[in-house]
C-alpha cells in the first residue's frame, strides 16, 4: 500500500516537490492561504482546506518560506501524531533544526533535514543527478534509509551533512550566487549583440535566481547565519580589486589635492597652511567646493588626498562633511587646524546701506551669530545650494554679477582682495583669537 504524503506549501518549489514524488504515494496538497487548482492532478493526488486533514498522512513535507517555517509548525504543532515523519525543503538547515528543537520536545515525532539545490528551472528536464543534502536530524536508522534509497532510486544525488555544514557551504555557493544575481538585476544588466558566453552566463544566472521570490532571496540571506559574513567579504573583495585598478597617484611626481572650498576659501587657506608646514613642493589643487565632490573624486581616483572641514569651535560639526563622509569609505591621513577670522564685504559700486542679504556657509552663520545680530540683523541670511553652498563661490558669483549686487559677503578676508570687494566690518567671530575650525586630510580607504 502506497505511503501517505502531504505536502504543505504549494509554491513554486512545492510543485517541483509533488512532481517528483506524485508517482509514488497518494498525495495531499495543502496551502496556507489562497486556492490550488485541482484540473490535471493525477488521481492519487487531493487538495484539502482543513489544516486537520492534511496531517492525517504519515509523512508531512513543509515546502512554506523560509520566514514562515516557525509560524507554521507552532500552529499545526497540535495535530502532530507520535507516528509522523516531518521533513522540511527549506533553503537554510540550521534555523528549521532550531525550530523544530525546541517545538518537538517532548514529543516522539521524527524530523528529517533535507534540502534539493535544485528548483523549477533546473528540474524542469528531469531530476537525474541534482543535489539533495540530508541530515537524519530526529530521525530513526530505518526511517531514514527508507527516504534516503527513494531519494537515491529517483536519481537524485543524495549529500549527507549537518546542518552547520550546509549552512557555511551554502553561503558561498548558492547564497552568493542568489546576491550576484540580484546586483546584476539592480545593474540592469541585459542581453546585447556582442555578449561572450561568460556574459551569457552571467545573465543566466540573473534570470534564475530572479525568477525566484523576494522571499527566498531575503530568507537566504537572512536565516543562514554565514551569509553576513560572505556579504561582507564580497564587499571588501570588490573594494580591494576597485582601488587596484585606481592610480597610485594622479599626474606622477605630483600631488593632487582636492579641497571642499572654492579659490579664496577657508578651505584653501587650511590646504596651503598644510602644503607649507609639510614642505610640500609639487602640488595641484583642485576646488571642488563640496565635501561630497571631494569625496566622489577621491573614489573615482581624480584626486590623491581630499580635505574638507568637519568641525568648529563655536559652529561644532559641519553637517555637509559629516553626511558626505556617510557615503563613502576613506582613511584619515592627517588634519590641520585654522583660526577662522570672518569679514564681512561688498561690492565697491554699493552702498553698504543698498545691502538687503549677506551670504556664506550656514557655519560662517552660527559662528558671527551675536555679532551679526547686534549690528547687520536687518540682513537676511542665506546659503546657497549645490555649489554655491561655497562661500569663495558665492562671492564670484556676486562679483560676475550672476547673484544681485545687493548680496554681501561673509568668509575669509583674501576673497576682498580676489574680487575687488571693500570690507565692511572684521573679526565677526564669536570666539574670536579661538575660533578655529578642524580640517581632514583624507586618502582611499
Amino acid at each position: 500500500m502506497l505511503k501517505k504524503i502531504t505536502i504543505i506549501g504549494y509554491g513554486r518549489f512545492g510543485k517541483v516537490l509533488h512532481r517528483l514524488i506524485q508517482d509514488d504515494f497518494f498525495v495531499t496538497l495543502f496551502k496556507q492561504s489562497g486556492s490550488i487548482a485541482t484540473k490535471g492532478l493525477p488521481k492519487n493526488t487531493r487538495v484539502v482546506t482543513d489544516v486537520k486533514e492534511a496531517y492525517e498522512s504519515e509523512v508531512i513535507f513543509y515546502a512554506v518560506p523560509i520566514p514562515t517555517f516557525e509560524s507554521v509548525i507552532a500552529l499545526h504543532k497540535k495535530y502532530f501524531r507520535p507516528d509522523h515523519v516531518l521533513i522540511d525543503v527549506l533553503s537554510v538547515k540550521m534555523h528549521p533544526a532550531d525550530v523544530l528543537k525546541k517545538q518537538l520536545k517532548g514529543m516522539k515525532v521524527q524530523a528529517i533535514l533535507t534540502h534539493p539545490m535544485f528548483g523549477p528551472d533546473s528540474s524542469k528536464d528531469g531530476f537525474a543527478g541534482l543535489p539533495l543534502i540530508m541530515d537524519s536530524f530526529l530521525a530513526d536508522e530505518k526511517t531514514y534509509s527508507y527516504w534516503k534509497k527513494y531519494f537515491t532510486r529517483k536519481k537524485l544525488r543524495v549529500i549527507e551533512m549537518s546542518a552547520k555544514e550546509h549552512d557555511r557551504l551554502a553561503a558561498n555557493s548558492q547564497g552568493l550566487t542568489h546576491f550576484v544575481g540580484r546586483l546584476l538585476e539592480k545593474m540592469k544588466v541585459m542581453k546585447g549583440p556582442i555578449d561572450s558566453l561568460g556574459t551569457k552566463l552571467l545573465l543566466d544566472v540573473k534570470e534564475q535566481t530572479c525568477n525566484d521570490t523576494w522571499e527566498l532571496f531575503a530568507g537566504l540571506q537572512h536565516y543562514n547565519p554565514y551569509t553576513k559574513k560572505m556579504r561582507l567579504a564580497l564587499g571588501s573583495a570588490y573594494d580591494t580589486l576597485y582601488s587596484e585598478l585606481l592610480p597610485k597617484q594622479v599626474k606622477k611626481g605630483v600631488v593632487t589635492y582636492g579641497i571642499q572650498g572654492g579659490k579664496g576659501s577657508f578651505n584653501e587657506e587650511a590646504m596651503r597652511a598644510y602644503i607649507e608646514k609639510k614642505k610640500i613642493k609639487k602640488y595641484e589643487i583642485q576646488y571642488l567646493f563640496t565635501a561630497e565632490r571631494v569625496l566622489r573624486s577621491l573614489y573615482e581616483g581624480d584626486i590623491d588626498v581630499g580635505l574638507f572641514a568637519t568641525h568648529n569651535a563655536q559652529g561644532g560639526i559641519v553637517r555637509e562633511s559629516v553626511q558626505a563622509m556617510s557615503r563613502y569609505t576613506f582613511k584619515i591621513l592627517d588634519e590641520q587646524e585654522v583660526l577662522i577670522r570672518h569679514f564681512l564685504m561688498k561690492r565697491k559700486d554699493v552702498k553698504t546701506e543698498e545691502l538687503k542679504t549677506v551670504m556664506g556657509h550656514s557655519q560662517n552663520f552660527l559662528q558671527c551669530r551675536e555679532h551679526l545680530a547686534k549690528k547687520y540683523s536687518h540682513l537676511k541670511q542665506e546659503t546657497g545650494k549645490g555649489d554655491l553652498v561655497d562661500t569663495a563661490k558665492v562671492a564670484s558669483f556676486v562679483a560676475e554679477g550672476k547673484l544681485p549686487k545687493t548680496t554681501a559677503i561673509l568668509g575669509p578676508k583674501v576673497l576682498a582682495s580676489l574680487y575687488g570687494f571693500d570690507i565692511i566690518a572684521e573679526d565677526l567671530q564669536d570666539l574670536g583669537e579661538h575660533n578655529v575650525t578642524n580640517f581632514l586630510l583624507v586618502g582611499r580607504g
